[in-house]
């Protein structure tokens, strides 16, 4: 959600900020703002809109300092427009703040300070600089840091926040609970910001900061403390991809180069994952970190995997390939829920969490509930050191470098491989699977780059019939067994880039209730590759052409002849390499056939409305 980058130290320090931003728009934001510090006072400028409307304001007033702080703001307390957007001062402008989360507590915080008290914004955030200004105003001997330690006894809620202050123009102070922010030193500058694609470009050796911790940031260095003042050690790690991996490289979206990364990725995912445990003993499938005797999975006897979005359709795959190979049941849950509803976990359970960034706060506030039951968790991620990570009894990552696009494609088919390999792991240690079988089917699986590749081929096809679909004013996605959560996936990427009416259902549900919405000018978008429910499917695809839906299916070899018979449009695909691979080559044509349309449409593919890449409030 919000972004924030901070810099002190460096002559260009506004420049730097505004670059670290752009590389945050992914995030999603209504606004845009920056303050900086010359010592001599705090100029804040801030715009509604996108970054554009913020450097054209700066270009009217150019400024100038060592020190500045950035932020894009999300909205959630307060409108979307230029008084509600970020940095807050205090009224006496010797305190400025950015803010990431939800302060909870705010009202009563407003209602200490007194009725005489002037706020400029509506927001939950302001009244942070107000209690530290006030905090320094009457402690004389307090310095910024210490200040913003004290206050930080008095907050509920979850934050990432960053302060300058008037009188101390060379430092920064951040503090973290429960949103995400990273911290950095190089070349006498010193550096902070929400997500590491903003300090890409400066540095690889970041920190994170973990919750509860404070941080003052100069020239000088970085220096770490609880919020009683006692040092202590942040998560520190090195960036394992450079400035181009977050880069268009050419081409017109950040969007379509991930969706044609995707045979790149799923490599990346698949690279090295058997290593034998002595020499002379036989290969054996690996997590990437793992803080679970490997044994304690033979007592498993369920699994929950938590997720939100396109994490969860990832998530529904994971459910078929563990059932099939380890043998165990597996309810997949949306991870905002979990914890309302007393669900049943003890140690016996698995509890498998699905986060892009791993700082989703809907998952992490899920899985922690479900090691306060003392249930093992592992975590799917894509990013290194991220909360989920680091919280986690094990994990998994993806290594699909950077996605940039709010729209997520090489994650989602990423996710769906380390699901994969998690259940082949499961099945390899409880016995389920002998480890030539395991490495078998891992061969088998390491074909899917090559098949997607293939995938790929079909841009132009799909082209074609984004362009005579993308009026459609409804749009039904069916499928069977594991191409359910395909055809989920497949509505929520046209409903979120291109904001036409779109819904998923199981094909068999369709005489249930949905099919009353088909009417002549209807698409339906089938997942029918050969298999065991493809004679199903066929029906189904019957059913609504019946009542005059037109019906884009999506087979393989082995079902697109019969297809042809039956469909006004088919797109043929690759044999998977095996069946549980199918999701991840089939979603690629729905990946492209949403992202043609909503560029037809004119839409603003990588920035959907009102959304945002890394949720990081409930």
């Amino acid at each position: 959600m919000c972004g924030i980058i901070g810099i002190t130290g460096r002559d260009d320090a506004v420049d730097g900020v505004v670059n670290g931003l752009r590389r945050l728009e992914y995030r999603g934001y209504d606004s845009a703002g920056a303050v900086i510090n010359d010592g001599r006072e705090l100029r804040v400028v801030k715009r509604a809109g996108k970054l554009g409307e913020l450097v054209k304001a700066l270009g009217d007033t150019p400024l100038s300092a060592s020190t500045a702080l950035g932020h894009t703001r999300w909205a959630t307390h307060g409108a979307p427009n230029d008084r509600n957007a970020h940095p807050h001062l205090d009224p006496s402008g010797r305190v400025a703040v950015v803010h990431n989360g939800i302060i909870e507590n705010y009202q009563e915080l407003r209602a200490s300070l007194g009725d005489g008290v002037r706020f400029a914004s509506d927001t939950d955030s302001e009244v942070v600089a107000h209690l530290v200004a006030d905090e320094l105003d009457r402690t004389q001997d307090a310095d910024l840091f210490t200040a913003v330690r004290t206050v930080l006894a008095r907050l509920k809620g979850a934050y990432s926040l960053c302060f300058v202050a008037v009188d101390d123009p060379t430092t920064l102070v951040v503090a973290k609970y429960e949103a995400p922010l990273i911290v950095a030193h190089a070349d006498g500058v010193g550096y902070c910001a929400s997500d590491v694609a903003a300090l890409i470009e400066h540095t690889t050796e970041v920190a994170a900061l973990l919750d509860g911790q404070v941080a003052r940031i100069s020239p000088d260095g970085i220096e770490v403390t609880d919020v009683d003042g006692a040092s202590v050690e942040p998560h520190r790690y090195t960036v394992d991809w450079d400035l181009s991996a977050a880069e268009k490289q050419g081409y017109d979206h950040f969007m379509l180069k991930e969706i044609h990364e995707q045979p790149q990725a799923v490599a990346d995912t698949l690279l090295d994952r058997l290593n034998a445990p002595a020499p002379g003993q036989p290969a054996r499938l690996t997590l990437d970190e793992l803080r679970i005797d490997e044994g304690e999975f033979g007592r498993i006897d369920k699994v929950f995997i938590l997720a939100c979005g396109t994490s969860l359709h990832a998530g529904m795959v994971g459910k078929l390939a563990i059932e099939h190979w380890a043998g165990i049941p597996v309810d997949v849950e949306v991870a905002s829920e979990f914890r309302y509803r007393d669900p049943i976990v003890d140690p016996h359970t698995l509890v498998i969490a699905i986060s892009q960034s791993g700082e989703t706060i809907d998952t992490i506030a899920a899985a922690s509930h479900a090691r306060d039951q003392r249930a093992p968790v592992i975590a799917i991620s894509n990013v290194v050191g991220s909360t989920l990570a680091r919280e986690a009894d094990g994990v998994l990552y993806t290594h699909a470098g950077p996605e940039v696009a709010v729209a997520s494609t090489k994650a989602f088919t990423t996710q769906i491989v380390a699901c994969l390999l998690l259940g082949l792991y499961l099945a390899q240690a409880r016995g389920r699977l002998y480890t030539s079988e395991v490495s078998d089917t891992l061969g088998r699986l390491e074909q899917i780059p090559a098949a997607l590749e293939q995938v790929l081929e079909l841009d132009g096809q799909i082209r074609e019939l984004a362009e005579r679909y993308k009026d459609v004013d409804y749009t039904m996605f069916i499928g069977r067994h594991a191409g359910l959560p395909i055809a989920m996936e497949g509505a929520l990427k046209l409903k979120e880039i291109s904001y036409l009416h779109a819904e998923a259902f199981p094909a068999g549900e369709m005489k249930h209730g949905p099919i009353a919405l088909i009417e002549d000018g209807s698409l339906v978008v089938a997942l029918a590759p050969a298999g065991h429910v493809f004679p199903k499917m066929v029906s189904n695809i019957q059913e609504v052409r019946a009542r005059g839906a037109s019906v884009l299916a999506i087979g393989t070899e082995g079902s697109t002849e019969e297809l042809k018979a039956h469909a006004d449009d088919v797109l043929t695909l690759p044999e998977p390499p095996h069946e549980l691979a199918g999701p991840v080559l089939s979603v690629v044509p729905l990946q492209l056939f949403s992202y043609h349309v909503a560029t037809a449409r004119g839409e603003d593919v990588d920035q959907p409305r009102n959304l945002a890449k890394t949720v990081t409030v409930e």
